[in-house]
């Protein structure tokens, strides 16, 4: 006569034997029990042997409690989790206390994705979720909770973040990579513009040398060989970014290339002369100085009121604009024509208006 694992169980435990049955799942028993502590347990919340056993039960996994303490201690020695045990109104409970991400770590990681400008609003939905996976559902019920996206500027472009990946994989390689770029130009569509492939639609080849996040925006920093100058790309306007067979060019450009200083030059990651320029600026403007440039600048006083500090800048129109912005509180003391552009400028302006 055939039985089934629970009538064979069953009529095992009238006889007074107690056997414990394996089911295919048996072998991922301790897989399992990570599984229900870290999504059902936190500070917080707990589970009782009974509670746990219960659990694996719905899993077709059969466990016993000396075996649980066994499977708890190898948990505990793995690293990925730290389960403890609290006693609450006469029953022992098991927490997970610890585990890889905290949950102060996952609300600065979801943060930054829903920040992120260059990640579709598709992909942070996905990757959100994917975070708050890593916590207790208690937690991640939290977390979503105080997760908001309205009207939040994102990017169209789906494919970003591989992107990202491939010029990432182009950069440790040591290949140029070939893609298209795309700008927004006025258009006769409903909206009124309409992204097109620049030049041309003929493929850019660029040796990749880094990435940066700025203004939240990503960019590629490149050498393009064929102008004999260093270049940025934004890789949300990259498509069909492909890795070529052919090694990339530019290494003595960039043999003694410092990115920290390039990006406090560089206003918004837009292109211009890299110049020294004296600025003098209002004592109430120090905040944003040592902001903008980094706590190693060096000031002298220039008044009671005022200092002035000597920084290198891509001096562009939206340089003058940050300039601008102050108030009169920042002014350009030299180069002579650097001063004259922003005049020009200012004049420029004044006549719009």
């Amino acid at each position: 006569m055939l039985y089934s694992q629970q009538a064979l169980k069953t009529a095992l435990s009238k006889k007074g034997c107690h056997i414990v049955l394996k089911s295919a799942n048996q072998k991922l028993k301790l897989l399992f029990l990570y599984r229900i502590l870290s999504e059902e347990t936190d500070e917080t919340e707990g589970l009782s042997l009974v509670e746990i056993i219960n659990r694996l039960e719905k899993y077709n996994i059969a466990a016993e409690r000396k075996s649980l303490y066994d499977d708890i201690n190898q948990l505990n020695d793995s690293g990925y989790i730290e389960i403890t045990n609290q006693r609450e109104d006469n029953t022992v409970k098991y927490h997970a206390t610890s585990r890889l991400f905290e949950t102060v770590e996952l609300r600065l990681l979801v943060d930054a994705v829903q920040s992120a400008r260059f990640i579709s609003a598709p992909k942070s939905g996905e990757l959100i979720k994917k975070l708050t996976a890593l916590t207790s559902t208690g937690e991640a019920k939290k977390l979503n909770c105080q997760i908001h996206m309205p009207n939040r500027i994102k990017t169209d472009n789906k494919h970003v973040i591989y992107g990202v990946n491939n010029i990432s994989e182009a950069i440790l390689i040591k290949k140029k990579i070939s893609f298209g770029y795309t700008s927004y130009v006025i258009g006769n569509t409903p909206k009124g513009f309409e992204r097109i492939n620049r030049h041309n639609g003929k493929l850019y080849v660029i040796s990749p040398y880094a990435l940066v996040w700025d203004d939240e925006n990503y960019y590629m920093i490149g050498f393009d060989e064929e102008a004999g100058i260093r270049k940025h790309y934004r890789v949300d306007r990259m498509t069909n970014i492909v890795i070529t067979d052919e090694p990339r060019s530019g290494e003595e450009e960039f043999k003694n290339f410092d990115l920290v200083s390039y990006c406090q030059s560089t206003f918004s990651m837009y292109c211009g002369e890299n110049q020294r320029v004296e600025l003098e600026c209002d004592n109430s403007m120090i905040e944003i100085i040592v902001d903008r440039f980094g706590s190693d600048v060096v000031i002298s006083k220039k008044s009671n009121n005022s200092f002035i500090v000597a920084v290198r800048v891509m001096v562009s129109p939206v340089f003058f604009s940050w300039i601008f912005t102050f108030g009169g509180k920042i002014k350009i003391i030299s180069p002579v024509d650097v001063v004259s552009r922003f005049r020009e400028q200012a004049k420029a302006v004044l006549t719009s208006i």
